[in-house]
């Protein structure tokens, strides 16, 4: 592929996927002020689960899928790549069939997994979407192996849209909260439904073919298993995380309706504007990480040591200049969006724990980078072993907001451990903490006349304009601050601009946590 037909594949690649993430964010809203905090928490804990069953089905196997297609491209192998598909799709089956026959005719033997049984109803109607998103994992690979990005994006989109249509007329007819959560569940059954149709219409459209998988399972199990065990490992710890919190808030006094409720607030509403930052650092990430794996691989130390610098310190700047705006609006910002104070409560108090979170996310990209998955892995599950001990023992005292600071807890301790590895193993000394005291220090100020600028613009018009207005000045205001103080510079906007233009895939799919 030449670079022209790179820049155009990029351009549309990056707008698919940021046309599907606004869509999502919005249908978010929509379902928040329609099914309110209790269908959200009903929702987001059938939905875990089946996170953790699609996750296993099929998440290791569009990357897997994909190289070997490469592979086999390179050498004009047709038959090969035919079954290598092939192969995929009996794996992928294999587990997904037999899952969903399990889970849907033996139900009860499972009923204890919830804590409130109407989650297991709606766990029901997601199941047959298993095996339509397990297929469609093949046949995203496939795309993907073949550099078709346009149906691929264009599938997704649709996938997307679908889901959002769907969801909306259905949950209007809703006659509680628990029908209109089996309404939504019912949404994204069919968007599976629609993206798997059209990928196998376009496959077989295209010459496709299913072949012999001989000689194919065995390197397809080999790479895709290891992928598919990390990324389990991950879903089953949130799962964990969402069947335990349930339990944990009862036990704390409050009633079964209430905890729900609390829990969609928290999960549904309020992290989800506590992980914007992660866009931005997403995409510092999918600049520096090729970057950094160069440096590492060709024993250029100080330019290692100078890219992982930047890295840090800008997923540093972007989160203390996110966070006064979120601490002067976060009540406005659940007010407005989702019409739940309690959402934008969260926000501001706990708004904080980006920090952590950023700098946990920056270190454990540029550590996979450089060949030390293993140990991100192992990091990973102390700081979820945190997570757990907090969502055991804090409800009695602090209610939702033990998974919020659980969260914080867990990005603190992955963090500190990933800069004490990325500091063991650099050969030059990585200068970065008085640069991050810095730029926390002026957060103080800067959040003290975001509160104070929001205060007076709330009293002179109304919420909507007065919290736009606010958040714009606020961060220009910043922005000065931080060019004065120097803690920032132009220079590093153009990593964000080479973020499309490195982007030669859309990133894998995993399972919907919407």
């Amino acid at each position: 592929m030449n670079q022209s037909a790179l820049y155009k594949t990029a351009v549309y690649v990056t707008a698919f996927s940021v046309a599907e993430k606004f869509f999502g964010f919005v249908y978010r809203i929509v379902l928040s002020r329609t099914l309110g905090p209790e269908g959200m928490g009903l929702y987001q804990t059938a939905l875990s689960v089946f996170a953790v069953l699609a996750t296993a089905a099929a998440s290791g196997i569009p990357l897997t899928v994909s190289r070997l297609i490469t592979k086999y491209r390179a050498k004009h192998n047709k038959n090969a790549q035919h079954s290598v598909v092939t192969a995929a799709l009996l794996a992928a089956l294999c587990f997904s069939v037999p899952v969903f026959c399990l889970l849907f005719f033996g139900h009860s033997l499972f009923d204890f997994l919830f804590t409130d049984s109407r989650c297991m109803s709606i766990l029901l109607v997601l199941l047959p979407s298993l095996t339509f998103n397990s297929v469609y994992s093949v046949l995203r690979g496939a795309l993907w192996g073949n550099k078709k990005f346009l149906p691929y994006c264009v599938i997704d989109l649709a996938e997307e849209l679908c889901m959002i249509g769907c969801g909306v007329l259905l949950v209007t007819q809703m006659t509680s909260v628990f029908d209109g959560a089996r309404r939504v569940a019912l949404a994204v059954v069919l968007s599976y439904l629609l993206s798997f149709s059209m990928a196998a219409a376009y496959y077989f459209f295209k010459g496709g073919k299913l072949r012999s998988p001989r000689g194919q399972l065995r390197p397809l199990l080999s790479s895709a298993l290891p992928l598919t065990g990390m990324r389990t490992s991950n879903a089953l710890v949130n799962t964990l995380i969402s069947l335990l919190l349930p339990a944990r808030l009862i036990a704390a006094g409050m009633s079964r309706e209430t905890a729900m409720s609390a829990i969609g607030t928290a999960m549904g509403m309020s992290m989800p504007v506590l992980g914007i930052p992660a866009t931005l650092i997403g995409a510092l990430a999918l600049v520096m990480v090729p970057e950094l794996a160069e440096n590492y691989y060709k024993h250029e130390h100080a330019k290692l040591r100078a890219n992982i610098e930047r890295a840090i310190k800008i997923t540093v700047l972007i989160t203390c200049l996110l966070l006064p705006p979120l601490f002067a609006l976060g009540e406005d910002v659940g007010l407005i969006l989702f019409g739940n104070r309690l959402s934008g409560e969260i926000v501001r108090n706990c708004c904080i724990i980006l920090l952590p979170m950023g700098v946990s996310m920056i270190t454990t990209s540029i550590l996979n980078s450089i060949g030390y998955e293993k140990r991100t892995f192992l990091y990973f599950f102390a700081g979820a072993a945190v997570t757990l001990l907090c969502v055991w023992l804090l409800p009695r005292f602090c209610g939702i907001y033990s998974v919020v600071i659980g969260i914080g807890a867990s990005s603190c301790v992955t963090a500190v451990l990933n800069l004490r590895l990325i500091a063991k193993t650099g050969r030059d000394k990585i200068h970065y903490k008085k640069y991050t005291l810095l730029a926390a220090a002026s957060m103080f100020p800067a959040a003290a006349f975001a509160l104070m600028l929001r205060n007076t613009l709330a009293a002179l018009l109304p919420a909507v304009p007065a919290a736009i207005v606010c958040g714009v000045i606020v961060l220009a205001a910043e922005a000065l601050f931080v060019l004065v103080l120097g803690l920032a510079r132009t220079s590093w906007l153009r990593l964000f601009a080479k973020a499309g233009k490195k982007k030669k895939a859309p990133p894998l799919r995993e399972a919907r946590r919407r």
